[in-house]
């Protein structure tokens, strides 16, 4: 029997920004400043390159992106989800120098989530039995013409072949165990959205207990989740599963860009890798740590 807790939802999961005033009171949120690396990593450390929230904007990016073994980006990789700049963005990977690359999708990925594609099929089939036009009031983004064609593309994934893509899902390379997930707290009308409290928990609970370096879309509660308006963003339920019982090295993340940056509980290492800044510009730079090989590993 696992002797690991039981993580419950929290009574004020609907309502993150005063959740977060009650639980900070048990926290030490450390700001961690990290600067670009000037020389490789050491035989016996894996270097982690992170990125996120790049949104078909890779080709206008102004700064080097760091050598390392293990490019990480934590999703909003395109617009919408569209086929061609899922193509173009595995063209880009296929660029970088790094042995293994890690890809996991936002909520702008639309196209790779089931349930946003079966509910758009649904409402624009509707609407064009009768106006022509798409049902509601909604606003995805980029144009319905454009979505529709998007979500309509069978299987994206495949078109990710120069990385390993994540979703709900392990791999372990060098001996590090590495797990990523694509869900957050509904935001918006987008993909991968999840209902605040138990249906979020359900996906945190897939996470396993011997998770070295965690990759979601979302951020948890209290690190990276600031937004703008002065409201908290984050998960309760993900920020709990993190520091009570998964406890991995590190938590790389996106989605809120305004909350780029490092930040410690002196325990874990919280990684905002949002490449994007709050006026989609691509001008935060990738986020560089080097994790040292478990005993008896060698880097290959």
């Amino acid at each position: 029997m696992s002797d690991m807790p039981t993580i419950n939802v929290h009574p004020l999961t609907q309502n993150p920004t005063e959740a977060w005033s009650e639980i900070q009171k048990g926290q030490k949120v450390f700001k961690v400043n990290v600067k670009p690396p000037t020389k490789p990593a050491s035989d016996n450390q894996v270097r982690f390159v992170c990125m996120s929230d790049t949104h078909s904007l890779v080709h206008n990016i102004k700064f080097n992106i760091p050598d390392g073994d293990v490019f990480v980006h934590a999703g909003d990789f395109s617009k919408c989800g569209h086929v061609d700049e899922v193509k173009e963005f595995n063209r880009w990977l296929g660029t970088l120098p790094h042995k293994h690359k890690i890809v996991i999708c936002g909520n702008h990925e639309l196209s790779f989530d089931p349930k946003f594609v079966n509910m758009f099929k649904k409402r624009f089939e509707s609407s064009s039995r009768h106006t022509g036009t798409l049902a509601g009031s909604h606003t995805y983004g980029d144009g319905e013409d454009e979505l529709k064609e998007a979500v309509n593309t069978v299987n994206n994934k495949q078109y990710l072949s120069n990385c390993i893509y994540l979703e709900d899902s392990l791999v372990e390379l060098y001996g590090i165990k590495i797990y990523g997930t694509p869900w957050q707290p509904e935001f918006g009308n987008w993909g991968f959205n999840l209902k605040r409290g138990s249906e979020c928990l359900q996906k945190w609970d897939l996470i396993p207990e011997d998770t070295d370096i965690l990759i979601t879309h979302s951020p948890p509660l209290g690190y990276g989740d600031l937004v703008c308006s002065g409201v908290r963003a984050g998960c309760v339920e993900l920020l709990t599963t993190v520091q009570q019982r998964v406890k991995p090295k590190y938590h790389v993340f996106g989605h809120i860009h305004e909350g780029y940056g490092v930040l410690s509980d002196g325990k874990i290492i919280y990684i905002n890798a949002s490449t994007c800044d709050i006026n989609y510009m691509p001008n935060n730079l990738p986020v560089v740590f080097d994790f040292t090989l478990p005993p008896g590993r060698l880097k290959l």
